[in-house]
C-alpha cells in the first residue's frame, strides 16, 4: 500500500489578538496563507484507538440501516393484521427492503451487503399464491384460511354424506330383506295352497275312482245312531256301529265285491250277514227281515243280500253295520264309507 507523506505542521499560529483571522478552513488553502500543502489521510493516520467503541462505515446513506428496522416492523404488521390492506380497499404500497444482512456484516469494514429489494407486501408468498395472481400478503392469508375452511367443510360434507349413504343402504337392505321375507313367506303359502288343492283334486279323482267300486248298504234312510254313541241300550255301554232306520224291507246292498263268511241267527244281532273283503276288512249286516246269500257265495258291489228288519235287540226297523280289520278291531263305519268314496 503507498504511504503519504505525514501531515504538515501549520506554518503559524494564529494569534488570539490577530485580526487575520481566516473565514473559511478547508483541505485546501487558507485566505492568507497559501503554503499549507493537501491533506490526505490515510488508513494509517486515521485508525482509531484500540479498546475504543469501534462504528461500521455507513455504506449506501443511512436510510438504508434504518429501512431494515422500518421493514422488520412493517412485516410484524403485515402479519398481524394480514387482511387490512383487504379491507380498506386502498391499493397496497410497495416498501422496499434489503435482505437483512448477518450480524458479521454489521461489525465488518470488508463485508458490503448485498440487499434485495423486496416488496413487503410481498412477504411471506409462495409459488402457489403468485401464479393464483395474489400479490398481497394479506390476500394470500386469508386465500389459504377460506381454502382450508373450504376444505375442511368439503371433508365434513362428505363425512355427512357418506353417513347418509350408509344409512340410506341399510334402510335399503333391511326394507328389501322384509320385502323378501314377505315375498318368500306369500310363495311358500301359495306353493303350499297350491299343493293342498292338487292333493285334494287328486284324492277326490281316487275317491271317485273309488266310488265306482263301493256303493252304500240302502237307500231311502236316516243315520239315527253313530259309532261310539254312549247309552243304556247297548250293553257295551256304547254303540259300536252306524244305525241306517228304513223301512221293513228295504233292500241291503253289498258294498264292495267279497265273500259271504257268516249268515244267519246271532241273538241280540238278529239275523246277521258278515261280508269279508278282499284285504280282510269285515262288514256286519244286522237286524235283517231276511237274508238273500249263504256263507261261501262270492258276491259283487250291489248285490242284494238281505232285506231291512227289526230282529234282535232293537227300537225299530233299520240296518245296523258294523266294520271290522282283519284282526277284530273295530272301525268307525262313517269314517271308513267316507274313505271309499262315499258319503253317507
Amino acid at each position: 500500500m503507498a504511504s503519504n507523506r505525514p501531515a504538515p505542521t501549520t506554518s503559524f499560529a494564529p494569534s488570539e489578538q490577530s485580526d487575520d483571522k481566516p473565514d473559511t478552513f478547508g483541505y485546501g488553502i487558507a485566505r492568507n496563507e497559501e503554503s499549507w500543502e493537501p491533506w490526505n489521510p490515510t488508513e494509517d493516520s486515521i485508525r482509531p484507538v484500540r479498546g475504543k467503541h469501534r462504528v461500521s462505515k455507513q455504506r449506501g446513506g443511512g436510510l438504508a440501516r434504518s429501512s431494515t428496522v422500518l421493514g422488520v416492523g412493517v412485516i410484524a404488521a403485515v402479519g398481524a393484521g394480514g387482511m387490512a390492506t383487504a379491507q380498506t380497499g386502498k391499493p397496497p404500497v410497495s416498501i422496499s427492503m434489503p435482505d437483512l444482512p448477518n450480524v458479521g456484516s454489521l461489525i465488518s469494514d470488508d463485508t458490503e451487503p448485498q440487499g434485495s429489494s423486496t416488496p413487503l407486501t410481498a412477504v411471506g408468498l409462495t409459488s402457489a399464491d403468485a401464479e393464483e395472481g395474489n400479490a398481497d400478503a394479506g390476500e394470500a392469508l386469508r386465500a389459504r384460511i377460506m381454502l382450508q375452511a373450504e376444505q375442511q367443510q368439503d371433508q365434513v360434507d362428505r363425512e355427512a354424506q357418506a353417513s347418509a349413504e350408509a344409512a340410506a343402504a341399510k334402510k335399503a337392505a333391511t326394507l328389501a330383506a322384509k320385502e323378501k321375507e314377505a315375498a318368500e313367506t306369500k310363495a311358500a303359502a301359495a306353493k303350499k295352497k297350491a299343493e293342498d288343492e292338487a292333493k285334494a283334486k287328486a284324492e277326490a279323482a281316487r275317491l271317485a275312482e273309488l266310488a265306482k267300486q263301493y256303493t252304500l248298504p240302502t237307500s231311502s234312510y236316516t243315520i239315527t245312531s253313530t259309532f261310539g254313541q254312549a247309552g243304556a241300550l247297548w250293553s257295551s255301554g256304547y254303540h259300536t256301529g252306524l244305525d241306517f232306520a228304513a223301512p221293513t224291507g228295504t233292500p241291503i246292498k253289498a258294498i264292495h265285491s267279497g265273500t259271504i263268511t257268516q249268515a244267519g241267527w246271532d241273538g241280540s244281532y238278529g239275523y246277521r250277514t258278515v261280508l269279508t273283503l278282499d284285504d280282510g276288512t269285515e262288514l256286519w249286516f244286522a237286524h235283517q227281515s231276511s237274508i238273500s246269500v249263504s256263507v261261501g257265495q262270492k258276491v259283487a258291489t250291489g248285490d242284494v243280500i238281505g232285506r231291512v228288519g227289526a230282529t234282535g235287540n232293537v227300537t225299530g226297523a233299520h240296518l245296523h253295520l258294523e266294520v271290522h280289520t282283519s284282526g277284530g278291531g273295530d272301525i268307525d263305519p262313517m269314517a271308513w264309507l267316507r274313505g271309499k268314496g262315499l258319503n253317507p
